[in-house]
């Protein structure tokens, strides 16, 4: 029998594919086995690559997302002004059984000049610059937080029960304490004469938890913890101090975003963990341009901060519709139908550190009182449970910074939930007014005006 052909239409007529690896990247500018060749990963070789894929008049390429690996070869070809396009590994998956290198340069290579593939959201250099500081400092607060159970742990050991009678010990008393201990201080009432006003507990409870068996070894390695902690802050410091020059030279480049001011917010609460140095509250007003995201309840200045980082001040307007900026965080329902019956409808894996954020802020509106955001969340908790109501929350973050950052509209949450126009209200009341006359009641006697 005949063989036969589906026919389909080339969109992309000079596309390339490109499968990135650790040691060598394979590209392909067409299906035949002479259009495909190997070349290294050092950067003699990537401009060989970047030359090659011109002298084929090459203008568009596609390549996996595979680890940190493609990052230098996506810089050197944006550089050399083709246009790349970054896809996500699931979308280029190539028939089960075959799978070796050539034969996935080719596929994708393939899939690229049919117009199968879509990109990848990718911020643009400084967002990036930004996103790196961001997420270094996420990195050393993470070990910060790791050295600080460690001292913990060893002070328990000690039977230097600190964790008991304080409720942080990194903080002014703890610190103090586990200072005067490392060097070498062991008398309870001395130590408990280092506790700060603030402290909730007494000098005497204090001193009673503070009376260890002495473990030289133990001490020795709580010394060297200590060490690690102060050494980890003032990374975080310079980290900080980083970030804010990086924010002042991008709102300095602009004469009317400089001069922006906003109000103080001394309501939101500032952790040990936030930026201490910078006024994140005034930069991220003139970072975006005059909206205030901080007036959002809920919204604190990590929040913010993984907004910026994550998706720039003009990242958002890639995305046309709030519905697709949601889809982006994967916090809308992931809905699979077959045969006319709904199979799934749940929120689909993985998360992005934005969508992180958004569900913290929305875990702190859950304890909020008498407000918009608050309200909306306790009637989804009621239906559904906490977890859902997190989710539905952290959409709907989502959709009004959307709407704020795209539309440049202050945050305006509304009185009433339900909106209603004047011939609405017109039916309403005379359907009310029909309910009371079956009733035999007067329209006076239940607070409603006869006219």
């Amino acid at each position: 029998m005949k063989k036969r052909s589906t026919p389909m239409e080339i969109v992309n007529q000079h596309a390339a594919g490109i499968d990135v690896g650790s040691r060598s990247h394979f590209v392909a500018v067409g299906q035949g086995a002479d259009q495909v060749r190997e070349f290294g990963v050092y950067e003699d070789e990537v401009r060989e690559l970047t030359q090659w894929l011109l002298s084929c008049h090459i203008s568009t390429v596609a390549m996996e997302s595979t680890g940190t690996y493609w990052q230098s070869l996506f810089t050197a070809l944006q550089q050399a002004g083709l246009e790349v396009l970054l896809c996500n590994g699931k979308f280029t998956k190539n028939i089960k059984g075959r799978k070796t290198d050539v034969q996935d340069c080719q596929w994708i290579q393939r899939l690229h000049a049919l117009g199968l593939l879509s990109g990848s959201f990718l911020p643009d250099q400084a967002t990036e610059e930004l996103r790196t500081y961001c997420r270094h400092r996420a990195s050393l607060l993470e070990t910060a937080a790791v050295t600080t159970q460690k001292m913990q742990k060893y002070l328990r050991l000690l039977n230097l029960r600190l964790d008991v009678v304080v409720r942080d010990i990194t903080g002014q008393t703890g610190m103090a304490i586990i200072e005067a201990v490392c060097q070498g201080e062991t008398n309870p009432e001395k130590l408990a004469c280092f506790r700060h006003g603030n402290c909730r507990k007494s000098k005497e409870e204090i001193a009673l938890a503070l009376r260890g068996n002495g473990r030289r070894e133990l001490l020795f390695t709580l010394a060297q913890e200590l060490d690690m902690y102060k050494m980890l802050q003032d990374k975080i410091a310079a980290c900080d101090a980083a970030i804010e020059q990086l924010l002042r030279e991008q709102i300095g480049a602009d004469k009317e975003r400089r001069e922006l001011r906003t109000d103080p917010k001394p309501y939101k609460r500032v952790n040990k963990n936030a930026p201490q140095q910078m006024d994140l509250n005034q930069l991220a007003y003139q970072y975006y341009g005059g909206v205030d995201l901080l007036r959002i309840e809920g919204v604190s200045h990590a929040t913010v901060m993984a907004l910026m980082s994550e998706v720039g001040a003009e990242g958002i307007r890639k995305f046309p519709t709030a519905k697709q900026f949601t889809n982006w965080l994967k916090l809308c329902p992931n809905t699979k139908v077959s045969g006319g019956r709904v199979l799934s409808s749940h929120i689909p894996k993985g998360s992005n550190r934005l969508k992180i954020a958004l569900r913290n802020a929305a875990n702190v509106i859950g304890n909020l009182r008498e407000t918009h955001l608050s309200d909306f969340f306790k009637r989804v908790a009621f239906r559904k449970g906490r977890q859902a109501a997190v989710s539905a929350t952290a959409r709907k973050l989502a959709v009004i910074i959307w709407h704020m950052l795209t539309y440049r509209v202050p945050y305006n949450p509304p009185t009433q939930y339900l909106f209603l126009d004047e011939k609405r209200k017109l039916k309403l009341v005379q359907r009310i007014k029909k309910n009371i006359a079956k009733l035999d009641l007067k329209p006076e006697e239940l607070g409603f005006a006869t006219a």
